[in-house]
């Protein structure tokens, strides 16, 4: 029992730590005074989904939708004694016209938008990422020393040492990039279907949602640093707990609005996440609090049901799916 209690206490304590470090914004204000390059490509990601993105569904919730009630009503009006809307059928025109409008708005508008938004922001948050690691001085080094550096953290300054170098390492680099595509997707989709679960499904989606936003955030530094996708996927799955706490803020800023609306908000706060991931660092803040604990909290196959679906997939194409194990037998 007391064991129990231990564990559940070290759970907590790295799910607190994580999320201490997420909501470590002070790192940003370091970031945006040491890079003007860094600054200009997150306001330029506050402009597209802050300003217009947002203020677009601002303007038609408060806007555009209150005019076409004033001009299509959906309930009769009277001015004195006469009938604007004596017949039933005019509020059923009225009430097609103004559906078929407002989804004209949402094609035209929104979904091109929306897919825009997508494919520029994800070349903006890598932009970011890379201008945070040349503001800490790490961008381009192959190993980074410090006094205070230890062996966990020198670890993963050369972890991109085990890739070859040359052509192999390049395909190599690119199949890992395609694949964790993949896997991140299929995820996606299992996290989705959790908000089905009766009872429980929004708790697991929660959870769920905050792994995969803490990935996320620190994908683009580790792909700076060069990481192999196995040691990853080892090291996330192997502190959950830590990775849980780490993306809670981010599932939290979103999770009780739409889905538009909780976009174009974890489009806005997502480059703030990035940096401080970026500028958090991991092993050592993990080490330094599981160094007195007696055995860590074991590795949670989070992507286990991915991975497996992933695979099975991969076996429609030989070809493919025979790459993936040439490069994890290098690995």
């Amino acid at each position: 029992m007391g064991g129990s209690r231990a564990y559940v206490k070290q759970v907590g304590l790295l799910w607190l730590v994580g999320f201490r470090e997420a909501c470590s914004f002070h790192r940003v204000v370091y970031f945006f005074t040491s890079s003007r390059p860094l600054l200009i490509k997150t306001g330029q990601c506050f402009l597209l989904n802050g300003c217009i993105f947002l203020g677009s569904i601002f303007i038609l919730n408060s806007v555009i939708i209150p005019v076409l009630l004033r001009i299509l009503p959906d309930h009769c009006q009277k001015i004195g004694s006469r009938d604007l809307c004596a017949i039933k059928e005019t509020l059923k025109i009225y009430s097609s016209v103004r559906s078929i409008l407002i989804q004209l708005f949402y094609v035209l508008w929104f979904y091109p938008l929306y897919v825009f938004s997508i494919l520029l922001s994800t070349i903006w948050y890598n932009d970011i990422a890379k201008f945070a690691f040349v503001a800490m001085g790490r961008y381009g080094a192959t190993v980074v020393k410090s006094s205070s550096q230890d062996e966990s953290s020198k670890t993963q300054n050369v972890a991109h040492m085990d890739k070859p170098f040359g052509f192999g390492g390049i395909v190599i680099g690119i199949g890992e990039q395609i694949y964790s595509i993949l896997l991140l997707f299929v995820f996606y989709i299992e996290v989705s279907a959790t908000e089905w679960i009766p009872y429980i499904g929004k708790t697991i989606n929660f959870l769920l949602l905050s792994w995969l936003y803490a990935y996320y955030c620190f994908e683009y530094k580790w792909n700076l640093s060069e990481l192999g996708l196995d040691k990853r996927l080892n090291f996330f799955e192997s502190n959950w707990a830590f990775f849980a706490g780490f993306g809670s803020p981010c599932v939290l800023a979103i999770f009780f609005f739409s889905r538009l609306v909780s976009y174009g908000i974890m489009a806005i706060l997502f480059p703030l996440f990035v940096l401080t991931a970026t500028g958090t660092q991991e092993e050592e803040v993990i080490s330094s609090q599981t160094r007195s604990w007696s055995g860590g909290l074991g590795r949670l196959p989070i992507f286990y049901a991915a991975d497996t679906l992933l695979k099975k997939l991969l076996l429609l194409f030989p070809k493919a799916f025979d790459k993936v194990q040439r490069e994890e037998k290098v690995q």
